[in-house]
């Protein structure tokens, strides 16, 4: 028999399982999620860590960054947001402040370098991201079924401590673990 997890519930696993002993041909096997980290290349990386500083320093946040071929050449992408979302001038600011560190750079050497927003259906990923949009509703889905749902619509009353509480049109509110929400994007009516 196997058990395997796709997030990280390991040591309240271990402690409730194992608390009478291992049976006997039981394995566990556990693969823990990648919350807060987003899959970048190592340049795209090294951009990130370069430029974070700057754009936190301009009020941003930067919650991510590219670095891919295209048909017009390697291209260096961050994407800026801010409660409130992002305009045009906001990239141009950011781009206009990045620009001559990531040129300064010799690992970094873009043939292109854009800055944007993250666009509406970004999934929600940090808590940063759900305090972020404290306010507005969300689409979430989870993992495994709570009160028999596995997806809901409803508003991000707030986050912390790697949890967020939802609010309900009916008021009823919900606090779930980051890690047991499988995808939270924000809610666009149509």
């Amino acid at each position: 028999m196997h058990y395997s997890f796709k997030y990280d519930r390991i040591t309240q696993f271990i402690k409730e399982f194992l608390s009478n002993g291992q049976p006997d041909g039981v394995s566990v096997f556990c693969c823990r999620r990648r919350k807060n980290l987003a899959k970048r290349s190592k340049i795209a990386q090294e951009a990130f860590e370069i430029a974070e500083p700057v754009v936190t320093g301009l009020g941003f946040d930067l919650v991510d960054c590219s670095y891919v071929k295209e048909a017009r050449g390697m291209v260096l992408t961050l994407y800026i947001d801010k409660r409130g979302g992002i305009g045009i001038d906001d990239c141009e600011t950011v781009s206009r402040a990045v620009d001559p560190i990531i040129d300064e750079s010799s690992s970094i050497d873009p043939d292109f370098f854009e800055v944007s927003s993250p666009g509406l259906t970004r999934p929600l990923e940090t808590e940063k991201d759900y305090v972020r949009y404290a306010g507005e509703k969300v689409d979430v889905s989870l993992y495994q079924p709570r009160d028999g749902k596995k997806s809901f619509t409803a508003a991000i009353k707030g986050a912390e401590e790697g949890k967020a509480t939802f609010v309900f049109d009916n008021g009823e509110e919900l606090e779930l673990a980051l890690e047991d929400i499988a995808k939270a994007v924000r809610h666009i009516d149509f």
